[in-house]
């Protein structure tokens, strides 16, 4: 943590200020550089505390964090990568379905189709958060025994995401990996909800929330308990030019800062399937450890995001390409 000193505090104000540190963070180091006052502390998670009344000293002008002071579990280092549900230590894990289940004839579908294209998991979401209140809101309760359903018919894990505390110890029974959307990147008791579920959980990054918001929220679902966590980069939907929004460079300092898979949504970063394809391979060579895919076999007839959504022979290229890369 640093400590930058207001301009006018002379270097009397600047020794008190140091004394105050000490005394609310005892045993802490300091180390005097410019007009910055550095603290190094053995225990991170305990500057949260401090450092309001840090901020409110006199002759304070703020008050600055690292990545991994902001977030200590999350900065642990290492590679924490792991094989069950999902094996992120044989290559790139792909996890693909429609963007919502709408009915038990066309998920199956889907669901077969998707696993023989390459899928490694099924997106299985059955809640839908929608900025129109008249939107299609997803099936709900009825949704969690036909993707039970796919799920026996296919072998394969369910990512389904929950919208609310309410939901979670429901879905956990069936599902593999509880999916926190980048909406609710900020819901804290659903992230401690979601944390003490027993499940792997999937963290996107909330739209233009920065790499330290993200791990903070990645923060709140391992202290809380959650042992197998990936972060999900979905980009900042697309910009008033029409092009893709998914910062590259933010998954690669993940993966380096965390030691945690982090995966990519192409399919919300574009918005339409054409640029959703190239996108997920600009993804996986700047080393994304998978991909969450909108896919389905006929998505025209989607009732939510069928614009993103690509075909199941257009997923199974992007599956064939990633397999051929994990082989090099």
């Amino acid at each position: 943590m640093t400590i930058i000193f207001e301009k006018s505090s002379g270097r009397g104000k600047r020794d008190e200020i140091a004394r105050a540190a000490l005394r609310l963070l005892p045993g802490a180091a300091l180390r005097r550089r410019g007009r910055g006052l550095e603290l190094r502390v053995r225990r991170p998670e305990k500057l949260a505390d401090a450092a309001p009344a840090l901020e409110n000293l006199p002759g304070v002008e703020k008050v600055s964090f690292s990545e991994c002071e902001l977030s200590p579990l999350a900065c642990a280092g290492g590679d924490r990568r792991f094989s069950s549900p999902l094996d992120f230590r044989r290559g790139p894990v792909l996890i693909a379905g429609p963007c919502a289940v709408e009915d038990e004839p066309s998920y199956l579908r889907a669901a077969a189709g998707l696993k023989e294209a390459g899928a490694h998991a099924l997106r299985a979401a059955i809640f839908k958060p929608r900025s129109s209140p008249y939107a299609f809101q997803g099936i709900g309760w009825p949704g969690l025994r036909i993707i039970a359903k796919a799920k026996k018919l296919t072998g394969l894990p369910l990512v389904t995401e929950a919208t609310d505390t309410r939901q979670v110890a429901r879905l956990a029974e069936v599902c593999d990996v509880l999916q926190i959307g980048a909406r609710s990147m900020r819901c804290y008791e659903l992230l401690k909800e979601a944390a003490g579920s027993g499940r792997a959980v999937l963290l996107k990054r909330g739209m233009r929330a920065t790499l330290r918001e993200w791990l903070l929220s990645a923060e709140y679902l391992l202290s809380h308990g959650a042992e197998k966590l990936i972060l999900c980069e979905r980009g900042d939907s697309p910009s008033s030019g029409g092009g893709p929004l998914m910062d590259m460079g933010l998954i690669r300092k993940a993966r380096k800062i965390t030691g945690l898979p982090v995966i990519a949504d192409p399919s919300h970063a574009s918005g339409d399937r054409r640029l959703a394809a190239e996108l997920a391979r600009l993804a996986l060579r700047a080393g994304a450890d998978g991909l969450m895919m909108e896919a389905s076999p006929d998505p025209l007839s989607a009732k939510v995001d069928g614009r993103q959504t690509v075909n199941v022979e257009t997923f199974r290229a992007i599956a064939a390409a990633a397999c051929a890369r994990s082989r090099r």
